[in-house]
């Protein structure tokens, strides 16, 4: 499904960009979450192009996230992986933004984006293929346009920054788009990042999913005006968003990426959303998370508000969901097989990422770890032969 919103220019964009260009204080919103279609004469603007038949696409890959994650889940807890980032009521945010990027954008992503992944192609094994540990690197970057995540909490905000840079330097109207959470936006890294992205008006979407929880965190303990609202000290127009609304996310989205390619430097996204799971499948929530909290947030859950809307205009019938089961049964079978039937690592491939051209000085350590591992006379250990170049 494309969805970019190629050609949703001119005066109106304008309009919004100025709507957006100091501290926002409420939320767009255009799906409530009784499944009410609202009207926002700004930001409808920006999905009018979105068919029913889009919306079920929208309906299904949102599903098909959610199930990827469950399965994920599920085959950490069995051993099969070392550890998984939920991404459990996150699923609006990542397929809103994600369905309105151009092939030609470049992705730079926190751990947890698998969903965006996603919407760019990845092979679900490549996902997985890091948090089982058989890899240091899950996909090429360049094939997809989407960089590998990022462990180093905000890192790729500054990634994000520089390769704006270049698209600027370039003369293209492709844009960079950063995903981060609340968290990041305590991270020098983030701010600095957007030190550069103002003062150059680079073409970046600074896209911060706040889900309220840094770990242990709370937000309102790290900051106590909106995220959004930090935005205009850089001088960066904000989108204050329901990060559970896949169609308030992808009109915001939209914004920002128009913005960005007629030159109007970056924007700052912050999508309202709730970590429903644990931060990682090593962290316990209940320790520090009020159940309250929790049960008010699964009523704004992203799926069930896109369900609600197909079944008020009667587009939510017993054969879309059994598509959608089954799309998403299949997809989850497909990620389960490859997670489980990948080779073990040889352990001396990690020679080949650490230069882009071999010198003598890395041949020779690879050398002595060959003779070391021959050592041990284990036939699926590496010999010499093996380790020589």
């Amino acid at each position: 499904m494309s969805t970019d919103g190629t050609g949703q220019g001119g005066e109106h964009a304008s309009s919004s960009a100025q709507r957006t260009s100091g501290p926002v204080n409420g939320l767009v919103q255009l799906i409530t979450p009784a499944g009410e279609r609202v009207s926002d004469p700004e930001f409808d603007f920006w999905v009018r192009d979105i068919t029913d038949e889009q919306l079920c696409s929208l309906f299904e890959d949102m599903s098909v996230i959610r199930r990827i994650d469950l399965e994920a889940t599920a085959l950490q807890r069995q051993g099969e992986l070392a550890l998984w980032p939920p991404l459990l009521g996150q699923e609006a945010a990542q397929i809103g933004s994600g369905r309105s990027l151009r092939d030609d954008d470049f992705v730079f992503s926190s751990y947890r984006e698998n969903g965006v992944a996603y919407c760019r192609g990845v092979d679900l094994t490549d996902i997985v293929r890091v948090w089982r540990g058989n890899a240091s690197s899950g996909w090429d970057p360049y094939s997809i346009n989407m960089a590998t995540p990022q462990i180093i909490i905000g890192a790729q905000t500054l990634h994000a920054t520089g390769y704006a840079m270049g698209i600027q330097n370039d003369g293209a109207d492709s844009v960079a788009v950063t995903y981060f959470g609340d968290g990041a936006t305590s991270e020098g890294d983030v701010n600095e990042a957007m030190v550069f992205a103002a003062s150059y008006q680079v073409p970046v979407v600074f896209f911060c999913t706040n889900n309220h929880w840094a770990i242990s965190e709370p937000v309102k303990l790290q900051s106590h005006i909106h995220l959004a609202d930090r935005a205009a000290g850089f001088g960066i127009p904000s989108l204050r968003v329901d990060g559970n609304d896949v169609l308030a996310v992808m009109a915001a989205t939209r914004v920002a990426l128009d913005r960005a390619r007629r030159g109007g430097g970056p924007t700052f996204i912050e999508a309202v959303s709730y970590r429903m799971g644990p931060h990682t499948t090593a962290d316990d929530p209940t320790r520090y998370r009020d159940p309250n909290e929790l049960e008010d947030w699964a009523a704004r859950d992203p799926i069930s508000r896109v369900a609600a809307l197909l079944d008020r205009k009667g587009l939510l019938t017993e054969e879309l969901q059994q598509q959608v089961k089954d799309k998403s049964d299949a997809v989850a079978r497909d990620m389960r097989d490859g997670c489980t039937g990948m080779p073990d690592p040889q352990p001396l491939d990690v020679f080949k990422h650490v230069y882009s051209t071999p010198n003598s000085w890395l041949d020779r350590q690879q050398d002595h770890y060959a003779r070391y591992l021959a050592s041990f006379g284990d036939p699926a250990g590496a010999t010499l032969e093996e380790g020589a170049r």
